[in-house]
């Protein structure tokens, strides 16, 4: 669906009132290990950094955060950092969208959306790697001018090119998410069978759904 479209039914629906939701994250059973949230981009400088939730340019049509920062637990960042030097030697590096999402955000999203492009956000009934700060949304950027690459899709499109093995675009756009994609994976990264711009680190499982205030992590290393 097109972003206007989308972002046209968003406000409708947002307007029409969405139903009650639970008021705070799933609670599971431990144990889990201590957040240890940082900040990706602190670990190294050469990391891009472009979050589009914390201006108007998202599927919202608003900020949804207080901050540009992406945060994720400590192992995840530093399995990335190792990723951005394995794709410095391929002329590119990593231009990041999204990290850590507090619950309250992932439920906002929820109510907003319309039913039928539910598959592309997350349940806050049950959270979202992002919760956890275990998954990252991300895309190549060209060392030589700077430049975000083209990708099958743009980030954040709701429709079949999104999905990380779908056939269209250009056999470069491909190659460079499958570039992409190896990268990660060697990594420890999974990515998302909706997203070709979603990773979730091997390690989610062994953190709890988190709903910490992106304001309160700024300066973390």
């Amino acid at each position: 669906m097109p972003r206007l479209a989308l972002a046209a039914l968003v406000a409708g629906f947002a307007l029409a009132g969405p139903a009650r939701a639970q008021d705070g994250p799933p609670r599971e059973p431990g144990p889990f290990r201590p957040p240890d949230l940082v900040e990706v981009a602190a670990l190294d400088p050469s990391f891009k950094v472009e979050v589009r939730y914390a201006t108007a340019d998202n599927f919202v049509g608003r900020p949804v955060y207080p901050v540009g920062r992406v945060f994720l637990q400590r192992p995840a960042a530093k399995a990335l950092l190792r990723a951005q030097r394995a794709l410095r030697r391929r002329g590119y590096g990593l231009l990041l969208f999204d990290g850590y999402r507090p619950w309250s955000v992932t439920r906002l999203f929820w109510q907003v959306v319309p039913p039928g492009q539910r598959a592309f956000v997350a349940d806050p009934a049950v959270g979202s790697r992002h919760n956890r700060g275990c998954a990252v949304d991300l895309t190549l950027f060209d060392l030589a001018s700077g430049r975000e690459v083209e990708m099958p899709s743009r980030y954040d499109a709701f429709d079949a090119s999104a999905a990380p093995d779908y056939a269209g675009g250009t056999p470069e756009q491909r190659a460079r998410r499958d570039l992409l994609r190896a990268t990660l994976a060697a990594e420890g990264f999974s990515v998302d069978p909706a997203e070709w711009w979603h990773f979730n680190h091997r390690d989610w499982r062994a953190y709890p759904i988190l709903d910490i205030p992106l304001e309160q992590l700024v300066g973390r290393r």
